[in-house]
């Protein structure tokens, strides 16, 4: 696949992720989502724990999943992640979900995380070490408007 997407969490979809028609339920890409954050956090170098540590973490605030083919257990899938958008508090996930064998379009979306004291959860920005860290991956991202 060529496309601006690097990282890729691989997952086989359970039997248990699947609704009665037999595909892949709704709503379990959003937890293939999730997997695709952790794998991205672990590709550029600044964990959940590092996150932590600079009194910050996210809180989703917005979600989208666009449904473009079937999968069923037991396929095996890649998750494929990115920043599309790094602002000052909020932060863009985008995805697509893509049949291992043969780069099939299955799903794609994106959440949108802020950013905020892991404390007591008020407004914080993003930290410098996670920004920093995005760029060096993924190259620099154009300016937000706003966020």
């Amino acid at each position: 696949m060529t496309s601006p997407f690097k990282t890729y969490a691989s997952l086989k979809v359970r039997f248990n992720d699947t609704d009665m028609q037999g595909h892949v339920y709704f709503g379990n890409y959003y937890a293939y989502f999730d997997e695709g954050v952790e794998t991205y956090m672990a590709a550029i170098g600044y964990d959940y724990d590092m996150m932590l540590a600079d009194e910050t973490d996210f809180l989703y605030a917005e979600s989208h999943c666009t449904y473009k083919s079937s999968a069923k257990h037991p396929d095996l899938l890649r998750v494929y992640t990115r920043i599309g958008h790094l602002g000052r508090r909020s932060l863009r996930f985008e995805f697509e979900v893509r049949q291992d064998a043969d780069e099939r379009l299955v799903a794609a979306g994106h959440i949108v995380a802020v950013t905020a004291n892991s404390k007591t959860f008020e407004p914080h920005p993003i930290p410098e070490g996670l920004r920093q860290a995005v760029i060096a991956y993924q190259g620099e991202l154009p300016e937000p408007e706003s966020g």
